[in-house]
């Protein structure tokens, strides 16, 4: 996989020594590039110079915390693939880091193994996403005063605000209006999104969808976009028009 890929490059961003030396040391042994920064002021000097495939986001950092840099980065490296860090009693903000950005959370203390599979997990998306990308796709699709550019992977709501979504979540939203109005199974949904398998550490199509309703719909508990059809899966109900993007701000 590294040698389709490169080598990618992760940043560690942590305010502990001990903990940037050892991700760094294992994962540089693994053939990844690495970078660390101690803040966010030295996470920005690093992304100025290098993008970054993957950030180890730790929660805690002095200055902007992790949920304040999430949704930094999710603005300025909306394809970059984010892992928060975490103490064992931070569970709730992790949950909040994954609805405003974040694309998965892991304990401290963690094993070096677990944290190098849920890497080699989210790059496989961050991968696609690029290649996505890539092949300069013009459409973009609106539905209820929404618009979705899957070139940019930018959703924008009805007042024109920009609404951040993790990778998981842009990709299953990407399948919804791609296939309105029809009832997608949930293994069907897994195949789409990931293009194979599910991974050990995915989340389920569930979640992503609690998550995803609760940035498009007016009122997640009575969901009118995405609608689940019992025992089966879900159907994206609302009028989807395809349009051509002009690639201009």
């Amino acid at each position: 996989m590294l040698e389709k890929l490169g080598r990618p490059h992760v940043l560690i961003v942590d305010d502990d020594p001990r903990i940037r030396q050892m991700l760094s040391r294992y994962l540089s042994e693994e053939g990844f590039r690495t970078s660390t920064a101690e803040d966010g002021a030295a996470m920005r000097n690093v992304l100025q110079k290098d993008a970054a495939d993957i950030i180890l986001l730790d929660l805690i950092l002095p200055g902007d915390d992790g949920l304040a840099l999430t949704q930094e980065i999710r603005q300025t490296a909306p394809d970059a693939g984010i892992i928060m860090l975490t103490g064992r009693n931070d569970t709730i903000d992790c949950v909040i880091g994954l609805e405003i950005g974040a694309d998965d959370y892991m304990a401290k203390p963690f094993h070096l193994r677990e944290v190098l599979a849920r890497i080699r997990s989210l790059l496989r998306r961050v991968h696609h996403i690029r290649e996505e990308r890539n092949e300069a796709d013009t459409q973009t699709f609106n539905f209820d005063g929404w618009l979705l550019d899957p070139g940019r992977r930018r959703l924008t709501a009805p007042d024109g605000r920009d609404v951040p979504l993790t990778s998981g979540e842009f990709d299953l939203l990407h399948v919804f209006v791609t296939h309105p109005q029809r009832v997608l199974k949930r293994d069907q949904l897994m195949g789409i999104t990931k293009g194979r398998g599910w991974d050990a550490f995915d989340r389920s199509i569930d979640a992503q969808v609690v998550r995803l309703r609760k940035k498009v719909e007016t009122d997640p508990k009575k969901p009118v976009l995405i609608k689940s059809v019992r025992g089966v899966g879900y159907v994206f109900a609302a009028e989807v028009k395809a349009g051509e993007n002009s690639h201009q701000d």
